[in-house]
Parts: structure tokens; C-alpha cells; sequence
């Protein structure tokens, strides 16, 4: 079947003809609801608690990193860039190692190493979802590769949902090569429908609430 002919059946499918120009796409609609800082991070907690992943309020950064200190309990650990983890002295536990930027070295310790600590470029309180922009501060292989992932996010960049952040984002493209979304630890039930998790990243997730 020849590929004009294949186009033929389509335009005709569609009611079009031959150079026809395209209509304008309608307009985007996005739809915010106002919600209060509190309830945000409420509905966040829940919806990944509900999901199988742990959360943790913290009340100040010396809480932020001794509640990651308990998660490590001494296991190793490799921390991406995020100015975050740094502030809050993360950075600097035992065990912990920080500030590579040998990608084939970074590869190595996240094939290998016990737990990978991130910051969050955002997060998204209806679901639960984690907003990760690959950068040079956030490679995607520390929240991909080891089987615990512990995220911190700053209060201040919990969004309401999937529509706020493309009103800030609106071309993720522009800004990063890639933007992954994660919401809870890893599972799938691809095989026999048995619900299996840890097969496509980390089967435990810790989130931090800064």
C-alpha cells in the first residue's frame, strides 16, 4: 500500500483535502484550584503515603537531615548537587558521597551504592508527584539507580497539580532535556498482573517536606 495512498484514506477519514490548511488548535485550559499551603502538603503526604512511600515533615533543616541520617542508619549514600541538601547539611553526613560530576564515576557509585538523595524541582500536591528536571545539580541516575530514593523539596515549590506546574513550565523542553515525574516508589504488573515493585527504580522513596 503505496503512501499516498495511506494519506488518501486518512484525509478522507478526517473529511479534508489536499492542501487544506490546519485549523488552530484550540486554547490550552488549565485550571487552578486555590489551595492553602497547609492542605497542600497534607494531600501531598497522603497521596504517597497511600502509594507505599514514607514522608516526613520537617520542621527545620537540622530536622531535615537528621530524619535522613535515620533513613541512612549507615548505609552508603550518593547526594546530587542540589544547593538544598547542602543547606541543610546533608551533604556532609558519614557515608555520604556528593559534588561528582564524572559522569562515569557517578554511574558507578548509583549501580552500586545503598540509597540516592535528591532535591526536588517540584512537586505536585494532588498526586503526590515528585517534578525532577535533569541537570547538571540533578542527574537523573541518583533517583533512578539505587533502590532507595530520598527526596527533599522546599515547601515553597509544592504545587496544586499538573496544571500549575505547565503555567510554570509550560515548555519543559526549553528548560531541560528531561523532566520525569515520579509518584511513589517503582512498580509494575506487567507479568501475570502481580504488582511487583523495585523492577524500574527504587522500590522505597522517602520524601522531605523542608
Amino acid at each position: 500500500m503505496s503512501r499516498d495512498h495511506v494519506l488518501h484514506k486518512v484525509r478522507t477519514a478526517l473529511g479534508r483535502s489536499v492542501g487544506q490548511p490546519v485549523e488552530e488548535p484550540p486554547p490550552v485550559r488549565l485550571s487552578m484550584d486555590e489551595v492553602a499551603i497547609e492542605a497542600r502538603i497534607e494531600c501531598f503526604r497522603a497521596r504517597i503515603e497511600a502509594l507505599g512511600g514514607k514522608t516526613h515533615r520537617a520542621e527545620s533543616m537540622d530536622d531535615a537531615c537528621n530524619y535522613v541520617a535515620r533513613v541512612l542508619n549507615g548505609r552508603s549514600a550518593v547526594a546530587s548537587n542540589s544547593a538544598l541538601l547542602r543547606q541543610c547539611g546533608i551533604t556532609a553526613l558519614a557515608g555520604v558521597e556528593s559534588g561528582i560530576t564524572d559522569r562515569a564515576r557517578l554511574r558507578a557509585l548509583c549501580s552500586t551504592t545503598a540509597c540516592g538523595i535528591t532535591g526536588a524541582n517540584y512537586a505536585l500536591a494532588d498526586t503526590g508527584t515528585l517534578v525532577m528536571l535533569a541537570s547538571v545539580q540533578e542527574a537523573r541516575m541518583i533517583s533512578l539507580l539505587p533502590p532507595v530514593h530520598i527526596a527533599l523539596v522546599d515547601r515553597e515549590r509544592l504545587l496544586t497539580g499538573l496544571d500549575e506546574l505547565l503555567t510554570i513550565l509550560p515548555r519543559p523542553a526549553d528548560e531541560t532535556s528531561s523532566m520525569v515525574l515520579i509518584t511513589g516508589p517503582s512498580r509494575t504488573a506487567d507479568i501475570e498482573q502481580i504488582l511487583v515493585r523495585g523492577v524500574h527504580g527504587p522500590g522505597e522513596i522517602h520524601v522531605v517536606v523542608v
